[in-house]
């Protein structure tokens, strides 16, 4: 049997009965965590097994751990990171590549011993002046080929640390100056924009396993928002060339103002693989998971292909990793391996 076409999220530190029978019943694809799911080390692992062991398998558990402002894990349980943008240009153009392989590298380690094996990044969306400021100081670059090659570092160092990459927010959201998470961003930029510079990282990282999509209308493609639009999607699918598995981004976000059952439905009508909620109670979960059912064949392929590549490294020596990324910081050549 397939799995359920959705990605849920829990309301505290351990599943209550109902979610677990819920869960058992409902069998999401994945699960994903919040700071409010986070106490400490024992706990945060125990969360994770009550979590697989609802649906009685090897589920993935995604985490937005980008660093900066978006970061669930905090000291003492991962690494305080300054935003993404900020570390770049710390590091600069010389070591900027390596550095953050080495970052993410390490944080993969720490979500790893955890049991959390998927990382909501690279957020390789390409930012202007007009960009809104909530995503602004987490991208990588401020032009396509930055984007492209430090998102494809980014993923690079998650995977050596056995954490799939989640692309994200396909297929560019940098030039939005609303933020999604109030509002629907409207783009007016033409198609031979957004192809030459929005889209084109992802174009380049169309080979990574999963994606999140924008909730942001293309207008000079039609008025939909790029997560409930057939054409947004065949654009990422030909266009862009990404076959992976396609989630949504939060369908409780305000930029879609249906009702969740109805973005549910919109969504993977559009085709969107699986649908991401999160922030939402109970009957609310129930629902979207009665409106999602289970993922198409070509979900399910995608979905199976997603997890066939998690792959649990051979014991990498963290000290000596944060020393070649210390020298890095701080101007010192670095030329050895990590993984």
């Amino acid at each position: 049997m397939s799995f359920g076409a959705t990605i849920l999220d829990a309301e505290g530190l351990r599943l209550s009965p109902d979610e677990t029978a819920f869960f058992q019943d409902a069998d999401p694809y994945g699960f994903i965590l919040f700071a409010r799911n986070i106490e400490d080390g024992d706990q945060l692992r125990a969360l994770c097994d009550d979590m697989r062991n609802s649906v009685g398998r090897d589920a993935p558990i995604l985490i937005d751990q980008e660093g900066g402002r978006v970061q669930r894990l905090r000291p003492p349980l991962g690494r305080e990171w300054e935003p993404p943008l900020d570390f770049v240009r710390r590091a600069g153009p010389a070591n900027a590549t390596r550095a953050m392989y080495l970052r993410y590298l390490l944080t993969a380690l720490e979500l790893r011993s955890y049991g959390i094996d998927v990382n909501c990044a690279p957020m390789v969306d390409v930012p202007r002046e007009s960009t809104h400021a909530f995503l602004t100081d987490r991208c990588y670059g401020m032009t396509p080929a930055e984007a492209a090659g430090l998102g494809r570092a980014v993923a690079m160092g998650l995977t050596a640390g056995g954490v799939l990459p989640v692309v994200k927010h396909i297929p560019g959201h940098g030039l939005a100056t609303a933020d999604s998470h109030y509002d629907l961003p409207h783009v007016t930029a033409t198609q031979d924009v957004l192809n030459t510079v929005d889209f084109a990282p992802f174009k380049v990282l169309n080979d990574l396993p999963m994606a999140m999509t924008a909730h942001v209308v293309y207008e000079a493609y039609d008025g939909l928002p790029a997560t409930l639009s057939p054409r947004m999607i065949q654009v990422i699918r030909n266009d862009i060339g990404f076959d992976g598995l396609l989630m949504t981004d939060d369908i409780s976000m305000k930029a879609l103002q249906g009702s969740l059952a109805d973005s549910t439905r919109d969504s993977l009508a559009a085709g969107c693989d699986v649908v991401l909620l999160c922030n939402a109670d109970l009957s609310e979960r129930m629902a979207v998971a009665e409106a999602a059912g289970r993922m198409t064949p070509s979900a399910q392929v995608r979905a199976e292909r997603a997890l066939a590549l998690r792959e649990v490294r051979v014991e990498v020596d963290i000290p000596a990793v944060q020393e070649k990324l210390d020298a890095l910081l701080s101007g010192r050549s670095d030329t050895g391996n990590d993984d």
